[in-house]
């Protein structure tokens, strides 16, 4: 293998790959880049670490007889200190092979270049990939997290082994969720991604209920003292209190001026990168318990731990600073899996490289050169290059290798050393998540970093966005845990959120849910309207089923009217029962008897028929109710009628010369309520054979409850049944009324005249008030004209009698009857 470094320092890796037959001995890889000033000569182990397990992974591929076999992978570094100059200076090297650059001429000096893999910033990674894209090579990039970089279109030969901020910003919003953070705000830097970023997460955040209370921006990823201030206002800002979560969105770990807001109490920090600052300024704690991060998941590769282990590292480019970093592994300080054996004289290093934290990193970039390999081998092993001689026509496959590659790269399918499943995603991300670290500044002065959730796109769901509250230590100030930040309290069930006008959607005011609807969780937009059948409770965060009325015989008004209704009839039937002793009487004779046993044999059912719509209604019940009501008070109102004729024939026909002697008897009596009570029958037969009365249960006459009614079915047939007994009613009351002046020993006209008085009042008052009550109260109504009718007629009919049968038996005879007043 060749390697090249320069001027004696260690940069990021950011190179190529090759492929050549197994006999040569040579190939070109990638390198990464580091931010170094030339001036400088600082030592990153992180980028040490990438390096190696770059090798480390080659080593094993060449070393593989399954994976590439009869080809070697070798590897070529280039250095760019992330310099836009250098970084295009190393992209022409790759390209030309020479140190001097000559647009479109290649120096073939090695094997055929197969792919970059870099590990430069997103900046560079996205400059750099306009010119790859010229020459269709593969990119891998195992560092760069751009979003837009995910547009294939506008990147179509960039891969990466790290997942893209498109999902970290999912991520984000998830835990906002998850803890539910509405009243957030942003401190990101001024940069295309991250004001895509922001985009994004203002497109999440208010898609659940969410808001930004501010953003502020700041310029290269660093913080002058002006914005610092500015921000710190914002933050402090009185208006703003409310807020207690901040998310910090910048691609750089190290701020080098650093913020005093962030050790402002009471706030919780969302970051992106780790934020490697000094526990301590001016001897005072730096860190608080209040920051979140997400981080790559990385996890430690044994076979990388053992490279480091056993390798010959005198075999590697090296200087002063990695023959030290090689020292250090000898501390007994380093965990037993990366420790090296070294001899007892070796002097210890000052620096100390045991960090697994750098090993667990470097995993990406193992993912991308088995990436690459496993793309190669299946294109290789698909047939490709069957027919080329290697020796000879080597160019051929350099002028097809790049874009054939790319169908391979972006079906490639393995699984890893860690037995992981390992692809791209359509947007050319690996199918990797992130962890969600907890920053804790323990009292020994240490910053630990617990893992407390994660978050992972690709997997299943339920296990796609996992958090362990326990885990996390939050600050001492927060007076509740976890902390709330939100605009407006949360509304409770049985109320929804009304938006304030002028102000944010996450800022609102609850108010109770109207009749009917409830809310059965916390912070709902609108009320959920219970079905009919049901109804919202007191608190109105549940239906319950609506309770049924009716006019049942258990209740006080039900009772009354049973009580009633069987007094009156009782009444009725000692009344009947006065005329049925006293039938021989002359008072009773001459008030046609067996007429008036009709009328109030039909009253005392009148009267009892109105216990049928007292209780539960029945199909039987709702039927019967109707039809016996309209058939007994028909035989009543014809009974009425047939007296009233009765009388004015009889007065007639004592006149002399009288045609109307001849009528005189029962016959006519008869005829008259046979043909009435017939007439009426008719009515009822076609009512229930057309629409007859039936249960119902009405939800809407009361309001949380269900009344159990009996429909009237056809309603015109219901008031045609009373238009008759109105139309008997009114024919009784004139004739009654016309014949009032007749001598009062042979007469009840005037009685009946009253009778039939009270009897339309009751009914003409009925209809209004029966069509403006609701419910069980309608039952009543009826009850009570049923009764009321009733009792007028039995009372002004035959009250009078009894009266003189009772009470003054000496009005009771033929002299007193066939008097002419």
């Amino acid at each position: 293998m060749r390697k090249r470094t320069g001027n004696g320092m260690h940069r990021e890796i950011s190179g190529l790959i090759a492929i050549v037959p197994k006999c040569i001995s040579l190939v070109d890889t990638v390198s990464r880049a580091l931010l170094i000033p030339k001036s400088e000569c600082n030592f990153y182990q992180n980028n040490y670490y990438d390096y190696l397990a770059f090798v480390s992974a080659v080593e094993e591929i060449n070393n593989s007889s399954e994976l590439l076999p009869n080809f070697t992978l070798g590897f070529h570094l280039y250095d760019s200190y992330l310099h836009p100059f250098f970084v295009f200076g190393d992209v022409m090297s790759i390209f030309t092979g020479m140190d001097i650059w000559v647009p479109n001429y290649r120096c073939k000096t090695s094997g055929t270049l197969a792919a970059i893999i870099e590990g430069l910033q997103s900046e560079e990674t996205s400059q750099m990939s306009n010119m790859f894209r010229m020459y269709q090579y593969p990119q891998i990039s195992f560092i760069s997290q751009n979003l837009l970089m995910s547009d294939t279109v506008k990147f179509p030969f960039f891969y990466r082994t790290v997942p893209s901020e498109m999902h970290l910003c999912a991520g984000i919003v998830r835990l906002l969720k998850h803890f539910g953070w509405t009243w957030v705000g942003i401190i990101a830097s001024e940069d295309e991604s991250s004001l895509r970023a922001i985009q994004i997460l203002r497109e999440g955040i208010e898609q659940n209920g969410g808001c930004i209370a501010f953003i502020k921006l700041f310029i290269n990823n660093k913080i002058n003292v002006i914005t610092m201030v500015k921000i710190y206002k914002i933050i402090m800002d009185s208006y703003m209190l409310p807020i207690k979560v901040i998310i910090l969105y910048t691609n750089a770990e190290n701020i080098f001026h650093i913020p005093v807001f962030l050790m402002i109490p009471g706030k919780v920090w969302i970051t992106k990168t780790k934020l490697n600052m000094p526990l301590k300024v001016n001897g005072k704690p730096n860190i608080k318990n209040n920051t979140l991060s997400f981080a790559i998941v990385q996890k430690k590769i044994p076979s990388f731990t053992k490279f480091i282990q056993e390798v010959n590292f005198t075999l590697l480019p090296s200087d002063d600073f990695t023959k030290q970093w090689w020292t250090g592994l000898c501390d007994n300080q380093c965990p037993k899996d990366i420790i090296r054996s070294c001899s007892s004289d070796v002097k210890l290093s000052a620096i100390l490289p045991c960090n697994t934290n750098y090993i667990k990193k470097s995993n990406s970039v193992y993912n991308a050169v088995y990436a690459l390999a496993h793309a190669l081998h299946d294109m290789l092993m698909s047939g490709f290059g069957n027919n080329i001689t290697w020796s000879r026509e080597m160019w051929k496959l350099s002028d097809y290798l790049p874009w054939k590659l790319h169908h391979y790269l972006k079906n490639v399918h393995f699984k890893n050393n860690l037995d992981e499943e390992i692809f791209f995603t359509e947007n050319r991300d690996l199918n990797t998540g992130y962890n969600i670290i907890n920053l804790v500044h323990l009292p020994n002065g240490v910053l630990h970093r617990e893992i407390v959730g994660s978050y992972n796109p690709y997997a299943s769901q339920g296990q796609d966005f996992i958090i362990n509250e326990k885990a996390i230590v939050w600050e001492s100030s927060f007076t509740q845990t976890p902390p709330q930040s939100k605009c407006s309290e949360s509304c409770l069930p049985g109320f929804r959120k009304s938006a304030r006008e002028r102000q944010p959607i996450c800022c609102y005011d609850c108010i109770p849910c109207p009749q009917g609807e409830i809310s059965n969780q916390s912070d709902m937009d609108n009320c959920v309207k219970c079905q009919d059948d049901h109804w919202p409770n007191h608190k109105r965060d549940t239906c319950i089923p609506k309770p049924t009325i009716f006019l049942s015989y258990e209740e006080a008004l039900g009772m009354a009217l049973t009580i009633s209704s069987i007094f009156f009839s009782l009444i009725n039937a000692i009344i009947l029962g006065i005329f049925i002793h006293y039938r021989d009487t002359p008072i009773v004779r001459a008030n046609n008897w067996s007429i008036s046993y009709i009328l109030l044999i039909s009253l005392m059912i009148c009267f009892l028929c109105s216990l049928m719509f007292i209780g539960h209604p029945e199909p039987v019940t709702c039927i019967l109710r109707h039809t016996t009501f309209g058939m007994t008070f028909s035989i009543s109102l014809s009974s009425i009628l047939a007296k009233t004729i009765t009388v004015v024939m009889a007065f007639h026909a004592t006149k002399p010369g009288s045609k109307l002697r001849k009528w005189m008897g029962s016959r006519i009596s008869y005829t008259i309520i046979l043909s009435c009570s017939i007439f009426q029958f008719i009515l009822c037969l076609i009512w229930l054979f057309t629409a007859p009365p039936f249960p119902y249960l009405n939800m809407q006459s009361e309001t949380g409850s269900i009344l159990i009614e009996c429909n009237e079915g056809s309603m015109i047939a219901f008031y045609c049944v009373l238009g008759f007994l109105g139309f008997l009613a009114g024919i009784s009351f004139i004739i009654a009324f016309l014949s009032r002046n007749l001598p009062d020993s042979f007469n009840e006209a005037k009685y009946i005249t009253f009778s039939m008085l009270v009897f339309c009042s009751v009914w003409i008052t009925f209809i209004p008030t029966y069509l403006s009550t609701r419910g069980k109260y309608m039952v009543t109504v009826e009850i009570f004209a049923i009764q009321v009718s009733s009792l007028g007629l039995l009372g002004c009919i035959f009250m009078p009698k009894c009266c003189i049968i009772l009470l003054r038996p000496d009005m009771n005879s033929r002299q007193y009857v066939t008097k002419n007043n």
